[in-house]
């Protein structure tokens, strides 16, 4: 209950960028207000991949970033993607999140069967063999 207190009050000042005392207040309410959902059991080496993932988007989405600016992207294509089995609904949340967090990619949809819907902007066409 504390971590995702926690969690909402950090998203909301990420989302207002304001550290007035009225804007902490309309925060605290606003983080207390929320009705809290009961968390699932998630176990330390996944958390811990999905960190060490995070970090590595990071510097991935800026390199990204600047190739579509020098050499921009006109084709697309849309992939599936598979996905861990038996995954909290925090990690799916990461997941997803990473993948849309560097520029070139979004995720679609999620199937429960374990796979995501990709769409990728890509530099060139992919030539198909006949």
């Amino acid at each position: 209950m504390i971590g995702q207190f926690i969690l909402r009050i950090v998203i909301w000042f990420l989302l207002t960028a304001n550290f007035s005392i009225t804007n902490i207040i309309i925060g605290l309410i606003v983080s207390l207000l929320m009705p809290y959902y009961r968390s699932e059991n998630v176990r330390f080496k996944d958390v811990l991949q999905s960190l060490v993932r995070i970090i590595k988007a990071v510097p991935q989405s800026y390199i990204e970033s600047i190739q579509m600016i020098c050499q921009p992207h006109k084709h697309e294509e849309v992939l599936l993607e598979k996905a861990k089995l038996h995954r909290s609904a925090a990690l799916v949340f990461l997941d997803i999140f990473l993948i849309t967090y560097t520029p070139k990619t979004i995720v679609l949809r999620h199937h429960e069967e374990g796979w995501y819907v990709v769409h990728h902007v890509i530099k060139r066409q992919k030539r198909s063999n006949p």
